[in-house]
């Protein structure tokens, strides 16, 4: 009796010490980096909904009177929303305290109504009451919606960026105390070479082990920045951090000292970045829009062609259609990409610790002809559609593929700078003619600059480029090993 009653209390114990370990920042449940959606982005898509409905709201109201003062009110309700901060959703900031602003915006709107209605260009147009009847109660539902949305997001760790430290140091303490503060970075933990001395937390935070531990960390694919928190005078320490983390594909950045009281709400804006591709959040919805649409359209006019190939797959050899397989995608998160079976199900290799030859024994009839023209990728557009994959990108490679009898990601010091970006079905290095195997070092290194060329280039009409060129490229390459 004695000892079953201990169980639950160990459990609870141990839950509470598992809720210590993991700090004062750990979402609910982690979100990988490429899921994650920024605040402004979705700010600038609410203000665009709220600019719909006012102008819909004004446009109703119109049929029964003239058109001049709902219009002014739909304006000056939109411009006093953004002179609220009615868009910030502060961290903290309680729903009744967001609807006041909303409210308050909503009063100005039916002012500026209410004025215009008395002037002749409004030709006696009397809506303020139907204004303040449809108005209130449309934008009171909808900013309710939008709080509890943007908390909703806070929450699961969608809409707050999650970092890392390297360095318990008073910087680290600073940032983690401003980022308590304002919530505005969630600060996952804390790295540091000098293991004897380290605390076992900064303020919550635990320190999770050495910068060897963060190479490897199973944390990383959720880390959007690592922040070498060691203070800039410490010139050749700095200098070691550096290089030891430029094989992260998670952007790099370092605190800029700071010092006073006046500085210490400050201190997340501090940051100069070292390495990484820069954030651009407006590249990346575009670039997300294109996905979509591309992989979209692309579903639709190859349905009749992936059910003829899933019929001649299962026709000609026993086994599954579809070959799935676990590879690197953005920032080394593991995903498991989809395509139609091209070997004999017996001799898959889901590890790729054999690459692609000529004339291989494992591949079957169907397989020789859907891996020359590429159909067997087709499956990868609903990788697409889910965000785990891009159209055009570093086409994701088998995690621990080898090259010989080496690992290919260690063939070359940047390997993982390839993964800064979503992986495509696609790519430049593909259109250049880096396709197939990559069964020597000399391959491994073209593949990967290839890859981080497109990366520092990449744009829309780079992409759309890339798209028109892949169809000819492939069909027009008969020497690569497919």
């Amino acid at each position: 009796m004695s000892s079953a009653l201990a169980r639950p209390a160990d459990a609870s114990h141990a839950s509470a010490a598992e809720r210590s370990r993991r700090g004062p920042f750990r979402p609910e449940r982690l979100t990988p980096a490429r899921a994650r959606v920024q605040i402004q982005n979705l700010t600038r898509a609410l203000r665009i909904v709220d600019s719909i409905l006012a102008a819909a709201l004004a446009l109703w109201l119109a049929r029964d009177g003239g058109l001049v003062a709902p219009l002014v009110g739909a304006a000056v309700l939109l411009v006093v929303l953004h002179g609220l901060e009615a868009y910030a959703f502060a961290h903290r900031e309680p729903l009744i305290r967001h609807l006041l602003r909303v409210g308050a915006a909503i009063g100005a709107s039916a002012i500026a109504v209410q004025a215009v209605a008395l002037t002749p260009l409004a030709r006696g147009e009397h809506v303020v009451a139907r204004w303040l009847l449809t108005a209130l109660p449309a934008f009171v539902a909808l900013h309710a919606t939008w709080w509890v949305l943007v908390r909703h997001g806070r929450r699961t760790g969608r809409l707050t960026p999650n970092i890392v430290l390297v360095g318990a140091t008073t910087n680290a303490e600073r940032l983690i105390a401003a980022a308590l503060r304002t919530g505005e970075v969630n600060v996952l933990g804390v790295f540091d070479d000098r293991a004897a001395r380290a605390p076992e937390a900064v303020l919550g935070v635990p320190v999770l082990g050495d910068t060897k531990a963060l190479v490897d960390h199973r944390i990383m694919p959720f880390v959007d920045r690592v922040v070498i928190a060691v203070e800039s005078t410490a010139q050749a320490r700095v200098g070691q951090l550096v290089e030891r983390l430029s094989e992260l594909p998670n952007p790099v950045s370092m605190i800029v000292d700071v010092g006073g009281d006046a500085d210490r709400d400050a201190a997340l804006s501090h940051l100069a970045d070292l390495s990484g591709a820069p954030t651009d959040a407006r590249r990346a919805t575009v670039k997300r829009i294109q996905d979509l649409a591309v992989a979209g359209v692309g579903l639709i006019l190859a349905a009749p062609v992936m059910l003829g190939v899933a019929l001649a797959v299962k026709l000609d050899s026993p086994g599954p259609i579809f070959f799935r397989q676990r590879r690197h995608g953005f920032n080394n998160e593991t995903i498991l990409i989809w395509k139609f079976r091209s070997m004999r199900h017996e001799m898959a290799d889901a590890r790729a610790a054999r690459q692609i030859s000529a004339d291989d024994d494992r591949v079957t009839r169907v397989g020789k002809f859907i891996r020359r023209t590429s159909l067997d990728e087709l499956p990868q557009l609903f990788n697409v559609l889910s965000g785990e994959m891009s159209i055009v990108g570093p086409r994701p490679h088998a995690i621990g593929m080898m090259t010989g009898d080496v690992e290919s990601a260690k063939l070359v010091a940047t390997y993982a700078h390839r993964h800064r970006m979503k992986p495509g079905v696609t790519g430049w290095a593909a259109i250049k003619g880096s396709r197939g195997a990559v069964d020597t070092p000399e391959l491994v290194r073209q593949r990967v600059a290839y890859d981080v060329e497109y990366i520092e280039r990449q744009s829309f009409w780079l992409d759309l480029y890339v798209i028109l060129m892949t169809v000819p490229c492939l069909l027009g390459d008969k020497t690569a090993v497919r």
